[in-house]
C-alpha cells in the first residue's frame, strides 16, 4: 500500500486557487524557458520567432508533465487540442501535447481513501471482499480499480478525482489564456465557441450518473448484438463520482496486432460499422475514439466497449447532413463532395480558394483508394504519411481562421481515431459496401 513511492502516484491538486496557481507556475516556467532560447538564438546571431522560442523540448516535457499531474479539464482539454491540430493548433504543439493521450498519474492511497469515503462512508471496506488500491487505468478524469463484493461480483469501480467537476470552467480559463500567451494560437482566432462547447462536455463527462445513463442505453442497444459487450450497470454503489460496472475480462486492443490477417480485417470493420450504426440507426455516438476504450476478447471473438461519458445525442439534422456526404462520396463527386461539405461545416467559404482546392485535393486522394471495390489496405501507410504531411501544412498556415462546429469534430475525431486503429491492425476490408448500406 505504499503506492506514493511509485512515479506515477500523485495527489490531484484540488480547489480551483491550487489549480490556477499550478497553471500560473507552469507559465512562468514556459516564458521563462522561452526567453532564455531566445536569448541564445540572438547571441548566435539568428533572430527567433515567438513560435520558436517556446517550441524547445524542454518546455514540451514541462507542459505535458504538469498537464499530466493535474488532471482534469487541463489534461483533458490538452488531449482534445492534440487531436486537432488542423483546426487548433500547429502541429508542432499538438505533437507536444500527444504524450497527455496516454495513462495519465493516478491518486495515492491516501486521497483515494478520502474520496471513498466521502462517498460510501466510513465503512466502505465492509461492503468488498477485496478492493485493489492500484487502479488498473487511469485517466483525466477518474480512475478505475477492480473489487470484488461479498456477494460474489467482480466489478470496475470508476472514481472520479477530487474537486475535478468543480475547477473545469477555470482549468478552461487558464490553459486558453496560456495557450495565447504561448504565441501558438492565432491572433484572431476566436476560441469562444470551442471552450464554450468543451466546457459543456467536459460537465457531461464528470457526471458520471449521466454516464451511467448512457452506458445503459448503449447496453440496451447492443444487448442482443453477437459481436459487442457492453458492461452492465450496478447502481447500488454508483454515485455522482462513482460508476460501477461489471468487469468483463478482456485484452487491449493493441494486442490485436499480433492476430491472424482475418481477425484484425473483422475487428476494425466491426469499429467502424458500429459508429455508422451509431450515426445512422441510433441517433447515439460515443464520441472518444482513446484505443483504450475498445478491448477483446480472444476466446470468443467479442469487442468490450468502455467509456461512454462523452456520448453525444445527434440531431436529425446533423444525421441528415453527414448522410449527403456519403453518396457524392460514392461517386467520387468533388463538386458534390464539396457542397455536402461545405453544408456540414467543414469546408467553409471564408476559406481561402487555395486552401479549399488543397482540402478538395486531398479528398479525392483519401476518397479513391478507400471506395475501391476490391477494398482498402490499411496496412499500406504512403497514403496516411501523404495526407498526414500535406495536412500538418494546412495547419502550419496560421491564415486559417474556420473551426468547424464541435459536433461535427466529434464524428470527425471519432472517424479519424478509428481510421488510425485499422491503420495500426494493418486491417484489408471493403468501405465502399459499408457507404452503400447508408447512403
Amino acid at each position: 500500500m505504499k503506492d506514493e513511492a511509485d512515479p506515477r502516484s500523485r495527489a490531484v491538486p484540488t480547489g480551483r486557487a491550487a489549480r490556477a496557481a499550478r497553471m500560473g507556475g507552469l507559465a512562468g516556467g514556459l516564458l521563462t524557458s522561452a526567453a532564455a532560447a531566445g536569448a541564445r538564438s540572438l547571441f548566435q546571431g539568428r533572430k527567433p520567432s515567438p513560435r520558436d522560442m517556446f517550441l524547445t523540448p524542454s518546455n514540451a516535457q514541462r507542459l505535458t508533465r504538469e498537464l499530466s499531474q493535474m488532471r482534469g479539464a487541463a489534461m483533458k482539454m490538452g488531449q482534445l487540442l492534440s487531436l486537432e491540430a488542423g483546426d487548433l493548433l500547429t502541429p508542432e504543439l499538438a505533437a507536444m501535447l500527444r504524450p497527455l493521450q496516454a495513462q495519465a498519474h493516478f491518486m495515492p492511497p491516501a486521497q483515494l481513501k478520502q474520496v471513498l469515503t466521502k462517498a460510501w462512508g466510513a465503512d466502505f471496506t465492509k461492503r468488498f471482499k477485496k478492493f485493489d488500491v492500484r487502479p488498473i487505468a487511469a485517466a483525466s478524469i477518474g480512475q478505475v480499480h477492480r473489487a470484488q463484493t461479498h456477494d460474489g461480483r467482480d466489478l470496475a469501480i470508476k472514481v472520479q478525482y477530487p474537486g475535478i467537476r468543480d475547477s473545469i470552467d477555470s482549468d478552461l480559463r487558464n490553459l486558453a489564456s496560456l495557450m495565447r500567451l504561448s504565441g501558438m494560437m492565432p491572433k484572431g482566432l476566436d476560441l469562444a465557441p470551442c471552450l464554450d462547447d468543451a466546457r459543456q462536455q467536459l460537465h457531461e463527462e464528470a457526471d458520471y450518473e449521466a454516464e451511467a445513463r448512457s452506458l445503459r442505453q448503449f447496453g440496451d442497444l447492443l444487448k442482443n448484438d453477437p459481436d459487442f459487450i457492453v458492461p452492465a450497470f450496478h447502481e447500488d454503489l454508483s454515485t455522482r463520482d462513482i460508476l460501477a460496472m461489471e468487469f468483463i475480462p478482456s485484452d487491449p486492443i493493441d494486442t490485436l496486432e499480433d492476430a491472424d490477417q482475418t481477425t484484425r480485417n473483422q475487428m476494425a470493420e466491426r469499429l467502424i460499422a458500429l459508429m455508422m450504426r451509431e450515426v445512422f440507426d441510433f441517433h447515439l455516438v460515443q464520441s472518444d475514439p482513446n484505443f483504450a476504450n475498445f478491448r477483446w476478447q480472444p476466446e470468443t471473438g467479442k469487442l468490450v466497449l468502455l467509456d461512454f461519458g462523452a456520448t453525444r445525442r445527434l440531431s436529425p439534422d446533423l444525421v441528415a447532413r453527414s448522410r449527403a456526404v456519403l453518396r457524392p462520396s460514392l461517386e467520387n463527386d468533388l463538386s458534390g463532395i464539396a457542397e455536402a461539405l461545405r453544408v456540414l461545416g467543414l469546408l467553409s467559404d471564408v476559406l481561402p480558394e487555395r486552401t479549399r482546392a488543397e482540402i478538395l485535393s486531398m479528398v479525392e486522394m483519401a476518397n479513391a483508394p478507400m471506395l475501391h471495390p476490391k477494398g482498402f489496405d490499411f496496412a499500406d501507410t504512403s497514403l496516411v504519411a501523404e495526407l498526414r504531411d500535406r495536412g500538418m501544412e494546412l495547419g502550419r498556415d496560421r491564415s486559417i481562421q474556420h473551426i468547424p462546429p464541435t459536433e461535427v469534430l466529434y464524428l470527425q475525431r471519432k472517424a479519424a481515431g478509428l481510421f488510425l486503429l485499422a491503420t495500426r491492425l494493418r486491417a484489408q476490408f471493403n468501405l465502399r459496401d459499408l457507404f452503400q448500406r447508408y447512403s
